[in-house]
């Protein structure tokens, strides 16, 4: 045992007493850098034009900082969700020093202890994982400071563009350093933020159909991905509580030093600094506003309405006591979008229409936004104009000019201009906003028209001008000053004018049609009556479907063009009847905190409401509606040389030509994936356990099955749309009946109506009768949907 300690001591005593060598070997970061570009700042960094490598000195060790990811130039495919301006993850970063080692460690901020007591903070940093982003060789070294080279992360995937690639099924692709760089046009350092931006390329194997639409080689793809360093802000910020009713997005994290009386979880709404210079006085300037800077590639007129729409929170703190504190101007011409210091509205290409984004930088520590930045798709203008070539068939002569129409969609963008702005500030979705008159431009709106008396189509209500009074509300709640009052009580206030003004706040997962119960919550819907719209805007469908034809495209467009203009048409009602479904089992209820013994708690939907809403969907499965008209059949061509199908398009089962029944069966299987909804038939079976007079599963099924499989014959194109949506039914039945999901008293009552269909059909001479009685008793007997059938899918709606 002897002569094995004694060698491994020796061992160690030169280790010793190499560490010290090793260090004394390091050159100063002077001679270092002696031959390089210094660009001094937050953390100064170093570029040798030789190796074409960038080098930090790092002068902040064991001090906590931001480290913000984020992509400038992007793929330019919606569906893969890779855009240029993408902000990735905020992080919490210090770097620590190790030997000759520096390592960029990410501190875990979920998990805390708001405590003086030292023991137990590192108690909560031994119990919870940190994460090593990056391990570094430090290269130089001076006093405190030393050298690193970044060129290696800064060249690696830090946004997970392969994992994502991977993920959306668009190929294997692995990163490429042999073509990947340094990108020193938007690589700088300030006072605050030091900016590196690095080319990165990715070699793949098997691209899918988006990466082979969007890369001019789909086995090489190059993006930009860029690392801002940002100073963590001072204390002078004092966040603000959290209230489930505010219509804010709430940051959180843990305190693992709360009282037992408490609760452990803390929240904040995010929200940017702002305070008045004049605390005492009702209206005053603000210490520093909030500016936001418009991105200067977009187009007029677009970016006109960008800017006006924008503009319109100026009206909301205005009204919170605030004068010119919230600004929007044109970024400057020699301004980085990715710069931390600038809050920017970027219009972003795709080669597919997409969604808009509005994202923040969070201090997550205290929810204070240090950058707001917005992303608006290119293609969304283009798409309501279609929508309203489809409802409006202008072209009377095939060349007029259409203002009006035009001027629909641009009021539309300053909405989405307003929408994304309000997420950059803090606020979420509230899509309880429509049913009040249009009161937030948080809400997603549906266009909003009708047609006149003589005919010609009205778009002057097509969509809201301006703020509502919620989003007023809103930023009273986030940003008004108190700096004498109690905030508490003043927030109090703020939260019960609200409920005097009869707004309600619901947002996104109560939202959703599929499964979601809430009466008022819906997306891309209008007015106070659901069902009534849904008869409304069926009404409006049924007139432009009458008139569409060559007057809905301009001269010299193919007529293979009038399938895409007809679609979204055709589907005019789509998320009207989401909107009516959820009045069908649905739920009335608030985000609501105790306050005493009063409550409003789950309140059912009035059954006489169900049932209106229930003869409406009904309505959307009825042949007369989703007949395609034969002079519509006439008119639209195959596709003509030169062009396409994309994913606009309808899919079908005729080959190149217009399939008359797939938009059809496209229409039902939405209605009836939406009205039998397991979540929906469980509800609709246990409020009928509750009170008798609600409206039961039995009875929606019963009313259903009557009209769809037992109402009166139809004659010819007729009677194949009602033979096909009797297909899609019979789809629907079995797979409600035989899922998991759907409680076993419901599956009894969908056996009940399924068996009872098959015996029928079975007894009479129609083959296709015979055949759903077919395979609706083999799939029960197998337990699994039997026929060759599956419904089509619907064309992309939304974003609409």
């Amino acid at each position: 045992m002897q002569r094995l300690v004694q060698p491994f001591l020796l061992i160690c005593a030169l280790l010793l007493l190499s560490i010290p060598k090793a260090q004394a070997t390091l050159k100063p970061i002077d001679a270092f850098t002696s031959e390089m570009n210094r660009y001094p700042g937050y953390f100064t960094f170093y570029y040798d034009n030789t190796s074409g490598k960038v080098y930090l000195e790092v002068d902040k060790l064991n001090h906590e900082f931001l480290l913000q990811l984020s992509m400038p130039y992007g793929l330019g495919s919606n569906d893969i969700g890779l855009d240029r301006g993408q902000l990735g993850d905020t992080k919490v970063v210090q770097f620590e020093r190790h030997g000759n080692k520096l390592l960029l460690k990410q501190n875990n901020t979920y998990y805390r202890a708001n405590s003086n007591n030292k023991a137990e903070l590192q108690s909560i940093r031994e119990a919870f994982a940190s994460s090593v982003l990056h391990g570094f060789e430090i290269k130089a070294a001076s006093d405190n400071h030393v050298l690193i080279d970044y060129t290696p992360y800064l060249l690696s995937d830090v946004h997970g563009v392969s994992r994502t690639l991977a993920g959306r099924n668009q190929g294997s692709f692995s990163l490429d350093k042999s073509k990947s760089a340094v990108y020193m046009p938007r690589s700088k350092s300030f006072a605050k933020n030091t900016e590196l931006e690095a080319i990165v390329s990715f070699n793949g194997t098997k691209p899918g159909k988006y990466v082979k639409q969007v890369a001019p080689d789909p086995y090489s793809i190059s993006v930009h991905l860029h690392h801002s360093f940002i100073e963590l802000p001072d204390d002078g910020f004092k966040p603000r509580k959290f209230h489930p009713q505010s219509g804010f997005w709430s940051e959180e994290y843990k305190d693992y030093a709360a009282p037992l009386s408490e609760s452990m979880y803390v929240r904040y709404i995010p929200k940017h600094r702002l305070a008045k210079k004049d605390p005492t006085a009702e209206i005053s300037e603000a210490v520093k506003p909030i500016v936001y800077y418009l991105d200067p590639g977009v187009p007029d007129p677009v970016k006109t309405a960008l800017l006006d729409g924008a503009k319109w929170w100026q009206a909301a703190f205005e009204a919170a006591g605030y004068k010119n504190a919230y600004q929007v101007k044109m970024l400057p011409e020699n301004a980085d979008p990715m710069d931390i210091r600038y809050n920017v509205i970027q219009w972003v290409h795709r080669a597919t229409r997409g969604w808009s984004y509005g994202s923040s930088v969070i201090d997550p520590r205290t929810g204070e936004i240090i950058k707001g930045h917005v992303t608006l798709g290119s293609l969304r203008v283009r798409q309501d104009i279609l929508i309203a070539e489809a409802l409006a068939a202008p072209y009377l002569k095939g060349d007029e000019t259409v203002e009006k129409l035009h001027a629909m969609a641009l009021d539309r963008i300053r909405q989405l201009s307003a929408h994304e702005v309000g997420h950059t500030l803090g606020i979420a979705h509230n899509f309880s906003a429509s049913v009040k008159d249009r009161a937030s431009v948080m809400d997603y709106p549906h266009p909003l028209v009708s047609f006149n008396e003589d005919g010609s189509f009205n778009t002057e209500n097509g969509y809201g001008k301006g703020l509502g009074v919620w989003d007023i509300q809103v930023v009273k709640y986030g940003y008004s000053d108190f700096p004498i009052l109690s905030e508490a009580k003043e927030l109090e206030k703020i939260l019960a004018e609200n409920k005097r003004l009869g707004l309600e706040f619901i947002s996104d997962s109560d939202a959703r049609a599929q499964g979601g119960a809430h009466p008022t919550a819906h997306l891309w819907d209008n007015g106070e009556n659901p069902s009534q719209e849904l008869q409304r805007v069926l009404a409006i469908r049924e007139k432009a479907i009458s008139k569409f034809g060559l007057h809905n495209i301009k001269n010299g467009t193919a007529l293979s063009q009038l399938e895409e203009v007809f679609i979204p048409l055709y589907l005019f009602h789509r998320y009207q009847t989401e909107a009516a479904v959820k009045l069908i089992a649905g739920i009335d209820y608030d985000y609501e905190l105790r306050s005493g013994d009063t409550f409003k708690g789950n309140k059912l939907v009035d059954v006489a409401k169900q049932k209106e809403a229930l003869s409406a969907l009904l309505t959307t499965l009825d042949a007369d509606q989703l007949v395609v008209p034969e002079h519509v059949l006439d008119v639209i061509t195959p596709k003509a040389y030169g062009e396409y199908k994309t994913r606009e398009s309808l899919v079908g089962r005729t080959g190149l030509t217009l399939d008359p029944l797939a938009l059809p069966e496209v229409s039902a299987n939405h209605s009836l994936s939406l009205l039998l909804n397991s979540q929906r038939l469980n509800r609709l079976h246990f409020q009928a356990m509750r009170d008798s007079k609600q409206l039961s599963a039995r009875n929606v099924l019963f009313q259903l099955c009557e009209q769809v499989f037992f109402s009166n014959q139809k004659q010819g194109m007729l009677h194949q749309v009602a033979q096909r949506i009797q297909m899609v039914t019979a789809y629907h039945l079995v797979n409600a009946a035989l899922s998991d999901k759907t409680d076993p008293e419901v599956q009894a009552e969908l056996v009940g109506q399924i068996t009872f269909i098959s015996s029928k059909y079975a007894r009479t001479n129609d083959n296709f009768k015979k055949h759903i009685a077919n395979v609706l008793t083999k799939s029960i007997e197998k337990g699994s949907w039997q026929g060759n059938f599956k419904p089509l899918p619907m064309p992309p709606g939304s974003p609409i």
